[in-house]
């Protein structure tokens, strides 16, 4: 028995890197696969859209039951159809594994306002439109007295996270997905479904050439930056073992599993009555003394 015996499952951006370890990943563990991906290159130009083919004959061969979709995920109607390609080759839906995204690095005074618009397309209105229209089929069958045991698993990253020089936009995305799963998980536990999101750390074409001494092969020994080691806790969130599990982003590198400790509510200060601007430098300097110092953003120096 596998840990996702017959659970019907999307992943976005799995012809390559992680989306394609978490492909594999979850057909192993026994789940039927939607492999979604346009084929792009690394700055989302040039589709190809043979390339989710290959991971579905990879699956396929091994044993496993799977179906490509090239549909773009940040249109509304792609997104519309990709859940309807689920619903149609397997009669259902179960998990959505929101993973597409490109990068345009930038320093942030020269960003480009159509590469901005491109990369918070497809992160944030990639993971909106999926989980939108897969939110809506588990919302009419928990209405309709179906048992649902719906999950999304999103993704950010330590950018969204903590910031990281050279990527505004991705950052911006990548948080805006983290506050996502957040009301995801606060407004859907009621139909059966669970958000969490994950933000890795691993080998991808978006990696290698950013972090190139980190994230090379190891000549031998653990490979600690291959993407196969994100996608175990991605297949348990994705099963039904993780019903008590909503909310949450969890950090992974290697063997590494962190859960982020975000945002609280910090100390304060009131006067019962307006502030005038010359009093509150003395305020905020007591505030920031009595709570601990940010990470650094990454790449900062």
């Amino acid at each position: 028995m596998g840990l996702c015996d017959d659970r019907i499952v999307i992943i976005t951006g799995a012809a390559r890197g992680l989306g394609r370890a978490h492909a594999l990943a979850f057909a192993a563990a026994g789940a039927k696969v939607v492999v979604n991906d346009l084929g792009v290159a690394l700055d989302g130009s040039d589709p190809r859209s043979d390339a989710a083919e290959e991971v579905v004959e990879e699956i396929r061969a091994a044993g496993g039951e799977a179906v490509a979709n090239a549909d773009d995920i940040a249109d509304f109607d792609g997104a519309a159809r990709l859940v309807q390609t689920a619903l149609d080759a397997f009669g259902g839906l179960d998990v959505v594994v929101n993973n597409a995204g490109f990068v345009r690095d930038r320093m942030f005074a020269n960003v480009a306002e159509d590469e901005w618009d491109a990369v918070v397309r497809v992160h944030l209105k990639g993971h909106f439109a999926v989980s939108r229209h897969a939110a809506a089929y588990w919302r009419d069958r928990s209405k309709a007295g179906a048992p649902v045991v719906g999950r999304i698993v999103n993704t950010s990253s330590g950018a969204g996270l903590l910031g990281s020089v050279g990527q505004a936009a991705y950052a911006a995305a990548k948080a805006g997905i983290a506050a996502l799963t957040l009301v995801q998980a606060a407004e859907l536990g009621r139909y059966g479904v669970t958000a969490n999101a994950i933000a890795p750390s691993a080998r991808t074409r978006m990696t290698e050439g950013v972090f190139t001494e980190m994230m090379a092969r190891p000549e031998s020994g653990f490979d600690a930056m291959d993407p196969a080691n994100v996608s175990p806790l991605v297949v348990w969130l994705g099963s039904s073992q993780s019903s008590d599990v909503t909310g949450r982003v969890f950090e992974l590198e290697g063997g590494v599993v962190s859960v982020a400790d975000g945002w609280h509510h910090g100390p304060s200060r009131g006067k019962g009555d307006r502030w005038d601007p010359a009093e509150l430098g003395p305020v905020v300097r007591e505030l920031l003394a009595e709570v601990r110092d940010p990470e650094p953003v990454y790449g900062a120096e």
